[in-house]
């Protein structure tokens, strides 16, 4: 099997001052190509700690994936770790330092004698194009290990693995075909309460059933060969069905993007209010281009029955001429109300959060996700209050 790992480096990321996302989405990127990652490893800005790492890893990967290190300071070493690693000198590419300038003069801004550094490359390396930045990679042969240096920039570097890398990988190897994942997502079951129903359950060889826990919601997959998709999709049946009523959306698309999809199908503009999630549910659907018709956003101190909430939804949709519209309490001790108006009229709960080691931010995301599980149980016609192991209902309004 192809080993495949990735070499993350900088003492930022070493030392935990920035989050790792390109790590993240590689290893998933990869996955979804057939193409698992092997191993990570992370290493700071240290010349001898790169070559070191380098030499050992050749002699294990097949593919090394470097990310980081190849700006215009002198803290960026992956050039020069790659050349000293190879025994060989660092080249300059006149044609890459002919696009640095060109960038910079499309920016009206003349480049800075330090860019030329990221022109030079080790002497056996192939260059690798970035059409978004100053970076470019390289490419090169190490002992047994094809390796691959990329920009730290996320949105260069996910370009170059998309258009330099895998093209690479697929002309140069037998690459595996991608496995198959179904993918669910619940809210307002727990880990342990899916677990009891389903560990256990006769899978087909080569199949995983997993999950991942990201609180508010919990995610269900099941992964394996696409030989055995036919059994996969019955398995399939037997996980929706534990589910059941908790199963939000599948695939990956994500609860608000779905929501912003259904409204825009049926012509219906939502009108918001917050008061607990402080925006953060307007921040959800206009990422997704959701119909918004208006909103507001109240002090979070003020005091409200649920009847109040319900009149205050269905001033805010004549207001606006919304349709719907969503409107969410403060929270009293542990309490809190979401009402949802409708051209039906108002339906409205009052929960108890009883989960009281969840943080405020934890505490903003699950009544978000309840206001969105009520919207979106509205457009599939369905019972607008659900059951939740967390939010226990003290009070419903139809």
């Amino acid at each position: 099997m192809l080993r495949i790992e990735m070499l993350s480096t900088g003492d930022e990321v070493l030392h935990g001052q920035i989050i790792d996302t390109n790590a993240a989405w590689l290893a998933d990127y990869l996955f979804q190509q057939g193409l698992p990652m092997s191993g990570r490893e992370t290493v700071g800005d240290s010349l001898s700690s790169l070559v070191e790492i380098l030499q050992e890893r050749s002699h294990i990967a097949d593919v090394l994936i470097v990310n980081g290190g190849l700006g215009p300071t002198s803290d960026d070493l992956s050039a020069l770790a790659a050349a000293n690693a190879c025994g060989v000198e660092l080249v300059e590419h006149p044609e890459w330092i002919a696009r640095m300038e060109a960038y910079f003069a499309e920016r009206g801004r003349p480049m800075a004698a330090s860019n030329r550094k990221q022109a030079q490359l080790p002497a056996n390396a192939e260059m690798l194009d970035n059409r978004v930045g100053t970076a470019c990679g390289f490419t090169l042969q190490l002992n047994k290990c094809r390796m691959f240096f990329t920009p730290g920039v996320p949105s260069e570097f996910k370009v170059m693995v998309e258009e330099q890398i895998l093209p690479r990988l697929r002309q140069s190897m037998t690459l595996p075909e991608p496995p198959l994942c179904l993918r669910l997502t619940t809210f307002g079951t727990s880990e342990s309460d899916l677990a009891a129903e389903l560990d256990g359950m006769t899978l087909p060889p080569e199949v995983v059933l997993g999950y991942r826990s990201s609180s508010p919601i919990i995610e269900l997959k099941l992964t394996g060969p696409r030989t055995q998709q036919a059994a996969m999709e019955q398995a399939w049946e037997r996980v929706r069905s534990v589910a059941g009523d908790n199963r939000i959306f599948e695939g990956m698309v994500g609860l608000p993007a779905m929501l912003a999809e259904r409204l825009q199908q049926q012509g219906l503009k939502l009108a918001l209010s917050e008061q607990f999630t402080a925006g953060l549910i307007n921040l959800q659907l206009q990422n997704e281009a959701a119909p918004l018709a208006g909103g507001e956003l109240l002090p979070a101190h003020c005091s409200e029955t649920l009847e109040t909430v319900l009149a205050r939804a269905q001033s805010l949709a004549q207001l606006t001429g919304a349709q719907l519209a969503l409107a969410v309490s403060a929270m009293e001790g542990e309490r809190v109300s979401v009402a949802l108006h409708t051209p039906k009229g108002g339906i409205g709960q009052t929960v108890n959060y009883r989960a009281a080691r969840h943080g405020l931010r934890l505490r903003q995301e699950s009544v978000a996700m309840l206001a969105l599980d009520m919207l979106r149980r509205w457009l599939n016609g369905e019972t607008v209050c659900g059951k939740n192991s967390w939010l226990e209902i003290v009070e419903v309004i139809e």
